[in-house]
């Protein structure tokens, strides 16, 4: 997925700037106005504008094309993706990156949002249904992809468990004691702890492997008993109080119950390889002529 979705925020990015610059220049300069100027020399609107066209314009109308091809295949061949398939989609991506404020921080690096990600993540998984009944997968490569990132399938112990966190000892101790009286350890996170990620939602962490956290977080969740309070932990980040909901034991790789993920991979694999052949075979049936690529 992440090659073509690259390629199709980049492109998209491109455009949009392409065709912002081209509004303001049409309502704010006259033709022959400056943009710049170098030595006294004037830069003029349209010498800009023209060489955007020339560095960006024929990758992006072959982009465009692109796109308006898979969107005719998909209406011809009537390949719809639902919401709840999206949906599904859209939480493995947030589940790559531990949290929804994570994956959010993600979109803000690479300065974009969630419906642009959500459109083209929809476009990716259209293109996938019109390729994979013609992409081969066989047992052998399965096997050979499995034995090659076995590490990849085995799974190694991890908690599921709850924080607040506070600055100062005594205040952690104040809550530890208000939990060993019996309130709400949800409740007291979200009104004291200053972890902005999770206090909302009762300081939920959800599962993480040993190693994820910082080492003393570590040891005291990973040695605490199931449905445990820790006393205050103390960390870079402050004083926490950890409670342990649940535990997985480590599992070794097994190729049965990785198979279905191994084959999607694989398909992956195959849209990214198969996708220029696909597409040009898929042009010929349209009339199709980009005049920026004459030109180049």
């Amino acid at each position: 997925m992440t090659w073509i979705k690259k390629n199709k925020l980049i492109t998209t990015l491109v455009l949009a700037f392409i065709v912002a610059v081209g509004v303001f220049l049409t309502f704010t300069l006259n033709k022959d106005e400056a943009v710049a100027k170098f030595n006294g020399e004037s830069i003029s609107k349209d010498e800009l504008y023209n060489k955007m066209v020339e560095q960006y314009g024929s990758a992006t109308v072959d982009q465009i094309i692109s796109d308006k091809i898979i969107a005719a295949e998909a209406k011809k061949q009537k390949v719809t993706v639902s919401t709840s398939t999206l949906n599904a989609e859209i939480d493995k991506l947030k589940a790559q990156y531990g949290s929804d404020d994570a994956f959010n921080q993600a979109l803000a690096g690479n300065n974009t949002t969630l419906a642009n990600v959500k459109k083209d993540l929809k476009n990716y998984l259209i293109l996938k249904k019109l390729m994979e009944p013609d992409i081969k997968i066989t047992d052998g490569e399965m096997k050979s992809y499995f034995e090659e990132n076995k590490d990849s399938f085995a799974t190694a112990e991890q908690v599921k468990a709850s924080h607040i966190l506070v600055a100062d000892e005594k205040t952690a101790k104040e809550i530890k004691q208000k939990l060993d009286n019996g309130e709400d350890f949800a409740e007291l996170a979200k009104k004291y702890s200053t972890d902005e990620g999770t206090k909302d939602n009762g300081g939920e962490l959800g599962y993480f492997s040993k190693g994820t956290m910082v080492t003393e977080f570590d040891n005291a969740a990973f040695s605490l008993p199931v449905n445990s309070i820790s006393d205050p932990v103390k960390t870079e980040y402050g004083y926490h109080i950890i409670k342990v909901e649940a535990k997985k034991p480590a599992q070794a790789a097994n190729y049965e119950e990785s198979k279905a993920q191994i084959k999607d991979t694989l398909v992956d694999q195959k849209v990214d390889s198969q996708y220029q052949t696909w597409l040009d075979s898929k042009k010929k049936s349209y009339d199709v002529e980009n005049t920026l690529s004459k030109e180049a």
